[in-house]
């Protein structure tokens, strides 16, 4: 009889501990889409910020270097996109290089 009630203080313990890892568990998934969401937002108000400065509509000197950084990166983008050539003779960093020739 004691042996029963041991094993079922066993499988009490063991569901109460079950289901706090799963309240834990679910409370750091609801935390990482927060910080996802809050990343997402700060990205769109940057996108924002760059199209006001770069149309005039605000200017502060903290945001003039930054703003003609992601100018410099379109323009390096859109030449890469224009000219297939370029983009084809250069590897992207996920491809493996081509495997050498054999010699003989």
């Amino acid at each position: 009889m004691e042996e029963e009630s041991e094993g079922k203080k066993f499988l009490n313990r063991l569901k109460e501990a079950t289901a706090n890892v799963a309240q834990m568990t679910k409370e750091g998934v609801e935390t990482l889409q927060v910080k996802r969401e809050l990343s997402q937002a700060y990205g769109d108000l940057g996108r924002t910020t760059a199209d006001l400065v770069e149309s005039g509509a605000i200017s502060h000197p903290e945001l003039a270097e930054p703003v003609t950084r992601i100018g410099e990166l379109k323009a390096q983008l859109a030449e890469a996109e224009a000219d297939p050539d370029d983009a084809a003779a250069a590897p992207s960093p996920d491809e493996a290089p081509p495997p050498p020739e054999p010699e003989g």
